[in-house]
């Protein structure tokens, strides 16, 4: 099946994020008392939406978070990015080379979205297709971001690739009746192609990899 439309993953697959991210929310958490057991425990909800992450950190603590946990969170992100956020290696070079439609959508919030594509200078790849998980109140692992996603860019979802660095990512299009194709640029890619990912390791060979795919 040929691929019409290409949605892109924003953290982990367009920026360089996860790692920052991670690093002020297990910071956040610490200052809280957290455990170095809980500390370790977070590192397998890299990709998941803060409405799953944050219940899990009051379960684990035992207590509400303050009201304006999130808040620091996003503050804090906010400032790690405008200092140290950089695009995927290899983004820049692919996206004019892609002669398909394409569009991103992602868990985070359209505000978070923009900041960082205009921060890595990516945004105009991206202005006007920038869908939310938080615009449909739906996250992954559900496919509803994805389905919407290609709803609005007026694709079907059978004629879709996914690009996807995460195992709830790669579930939520494999739901939706896509082709995942699962960038491991910072892992061994097991996890991605056990959860049904076609695995590739460098941005750059995604034109080549597209090409690859199955035409009927």
């Amino acid at each position: 099946m040929s691929i019409d439309l290409i949605i892109f993953d924003c953290d982990g697959v367009l920026v360089d994020s996860e790692l920052l991210t991670h690093q002020v929310l297990t910071g956040l958490v610490a200052d809280l008392g957290g455990s170095a057991e809980l500390l370790v425990e977070l590192e397998s909800f890299k990709s998941k939406a803060l409405t799953e992450t944050f219940p899990f950190i009051e379960q684990r603590l035992g207590r509400k978070l303050p009201t304006d946990f999130e808040a620091q969170y996003r503050e804090q992100t906010f400032t790690a990015f405008q200092a140290h956020l950089q695009p995927i290696a290899g983004v820049h070079q692919v996206l004019p080379q892609l002669r398909i439609p394409f569009c991103v959508a992602s868990n985070g919030p359209v505000s978070k979205i923009r900041f960082n594509l205009e921060l890595t200078g990516l945004w105009s790849y991206f202005a006007g297709k920038v869908f939310s998980c938080y615009d449909i109140q739906r996250w992954k692992p559900e496919p509803d971001i994805y389905l919407y996603a290609a709803r609005q860019m007026g694709a079907a979802p059978a004629r879709c690739g996914v690009i996807e660095d995460s195992v709830v990512g790669t579930q939520a299009g494999r739901s939706a009746g896509m082709t995942v194709l699962g960038y491991a640029g910072q892992s061994d890619g097991t996890a991605l192609r056990a959860a049904g990912a076609q695995v590739f390791y460098d941005m750059h060979r995604l034109p080549d990899v597209l090409a690859l795919l199955p035409t009927a």
